[in-house]
């Protein structure tokens, strides 16, 4: 099978995860490209960030058009998240290719459990001002140095940290997820890595197809049923990352 078709596939399942969880797609991303299409791992993180920007944007848009973006808390919570974001993106340069596999493989795992457990945040009605700081930048770190957007671990951040109700917290997400995104790639942009665009074009172009797919999915598979999938999937991935990272 050639790259380009690939290219076209990986990006498409991607897409659907984060279209029918609110999360993950980027997760799925980098592995994606790195073993199916030959990115280095420093390659493979900074064009994650390209992914996940697009592919969050058009879902942003379709989140605010239905009133599920709580754009005050999402902001506070994305400030605090962009300093970390920026110094981690520029660290990541520097960081060894196996290190980055075996921290990639290790976000993977708390990311597949984080599925399979399937329980709901509850909101948290003692708010402080350290706590969604300390959220946030963690957050903003995460998505700086792996090349990741977190909404798995957005979305339980700002229900139990900002109190921000469960059918506004995937769309508010999404708004913090660009934000750290944006300022991570910018971080990069003087790193001396290569980006394939005649692979990472059409990865992106099916990612946001994809994510419009996962959007109707998610409205009629069960959720737990999809939570359990894209968990197995998320610690299959982490297993071979892990492996990869040692030998």
């Amino acid at each position: 099978m050639s790259p380009w078709i690939l290219a076209l596939l990986a990006g498409a399942v991607a897409g659907l995860a984060l279209g029918a969880l609110g999360a993950g797609g980027s997760i799925l991303t980098v592995p994606a490209l790195i073993y199916l299409l030959g990115f280095s791992p420093a390659a493979a993180t900074t064009a994650s960030l390209v992914v996940v920007i697009v592919t969050s944007v058009t879902a942003l848009l379709a989140h605010a058009r239905a009133g599920a973006v709580r754009w005050r808390a999402g902001s506070l919570f994305a400030a605090a998240g962009l300093l970390p974001a920026a110094v981690a993106g520029a660290l990541s340069a520097h960081v060894p290719e196996a290190v980055l596999t075996a921290l990639f493989a290790a976000l993977s795992a708390l990311a597949g459990l984080h599925m399979l457990r399937r329980r709901a945040p509850r909101a948290n009605g003692a708010v402080t001002g350290v706590r969604a700081a300390g959220a946030g930048a963690g957050l903003g770190a995460v998505t700086g140095f792996l090349g990741v957007g977190g909404g798995f671990l957005a979305v339980p951040a700002l229900v139990t940290v900002l109190a921000v109700p469960m059918s506004a917290a995937v769309g508010t997400s999404l708004l913090v997820v660009v934000s750290n995104a944006v300022v991570a790639l910018t971080a990069r942009a003087n790193a001396a890595v290569h980006l394939d665009v005649t692979l990472l074009l059409p990865f992106l172009a099916t990612a946001v197809l994809g994510a419009w797919d996962g959007r109707r999915l998610a409205a009629r598979a069960s959720a737990g049923t999809l939570q359990r999938v894209f968990g197995t999937v998320l610690l299959a991935v982490a297993v071979a990352m892990g492996a990869t990272a040692v030998l």
